[in-house]
C-alpha cells in the first residue's frame, strides 16, 4: 500500500503544521531547544547512551529529534526506531529543517529523498517504520531503552495516546527503560502509569508549564 504523505501548511512561512491534525511539528519558540529539553534531557541523554542503546520514537515528523540525537552522541552504535503514519515529503522535510542550520541534515535528507527508511547517520542506526501505529507497534520485534513520545497533541491525535498504545510502549521497553513526552495530559499520564511506568510531572519547555517523564517500574 502506498504511503500517505503528510499534508503540510506553513505558519509564518517556516513552521510546518500538520493539516490533518492542525498542530505544529515543533515548538513555535525553538524546536531544537524543545527537543533537547524534552526528549534528550527527559531521558537523561546522552549520559545513558552506550553502544547498543536503543531509542524508539512515536512520530518521526521532520526528523528533528533524530538529528538532535545524532548531534548529541559521540559513541555508537545506537539504534533509533521511529514510527510514522504520515511521512513528510523530502522537500517539506528539507524546508522544515532549514530552520536549524546548526544541525547537519544532509545525510537524513539524502536518505529520505532516495526512499530509504533504514540508514545510518553518524553513530546512529535508523529505522523508520511507516504505517498505522495500532498495527506497526504491536508487530515490532524490538525493545527500547528510551522512548520519545512525540505524537501530535492528545486532543488532536487521540489514536496515538490510547491506553492500548501505552501498554505496547511498555511491552517494548527494556527493564529500567524510560520515556519522555511534552504532554502532561492526565489521561496520558494515567495510561502510562497503568502500563507500568513510574510517571513524574516535571517542568516543560517554553510556555508549557509541565511535561512527563517516567521509568519502567518492573
Amino acid at each position: 500500500m502506498q504511503d500517505q504523505s503528510a499534508q503540510i501548511d506553513w505558519q509564518d512561512g517556516d513552521i510546518p503544521v500538520a493539516r490533518r491534525f492542525n498542530d505544529p511539528y515543533f515548538s513555535l519558540a525553538d524546536g531544537l531547544a524543545e527537543t533537547r529539553h524534552v526528549f534528550l534531557a527527559g531521558n537523561d541523554l546522552p549520559a545513558r547512551a552506550a553502544p547498543g542503546f536503543a531509542i524508539a520514537e512515536l512520530g518521526f515528523g521532520t526528523g528533528l529529534n533524530l538529528l538532535a540525537t545524532v548531534a548529541a552522541l559521540r559513541d555508537g552504535p545506537v539504534h533509533f526506531t521511529s514510527f510514522e503514519a504520515f511521512p513528510m515529503t523530502a522537500p517539506d522535510m528539507a524546508r522544515a529543517l532549514a530552520l536549524f542550520p546548526e544541525l547537519d541534515a544532509g545525510g537524513l535528507l539524502d536518505a529520505w529523498a532516495s526512499g530509504a527508511r533504514s540508514f545510518t547517520i553518524g553513530a546512529v542506526n535508523v529505522q523508520v517504520i511507516i504505517g498505522d501505529i495500532r498495527e506497526t507497534l504491536p508487530a515490532w520485534q524490538g525493545r527500547a531503552d528510551a522512548w520519545f513520545l512525540d505524537g501530535f497533541a492528545p486532543a488532536k491525535n487521540p489514536e496515538m495516546w490510547t491506553p492500548e498504545i501505552m501498554q505496547e510502549v511498555a511491552r517494548h521497553t527494556n527493564p529500567g527503560g524510560t520515556f519522555a513526552t511534552y504532554t502532561a495530559a492526565g489521561a496520558v499520564r494515567r495510561a502510562l502509569s497503568d502500563a507500568g511506568f513510574a510517571v513524574t510531572r516535571v517542568p516543560g519547555f517554553g510556555r508549557k508549564r509541565h511535561m512527563s517523564t517516567g521509568r519502567l517500574s518492573w
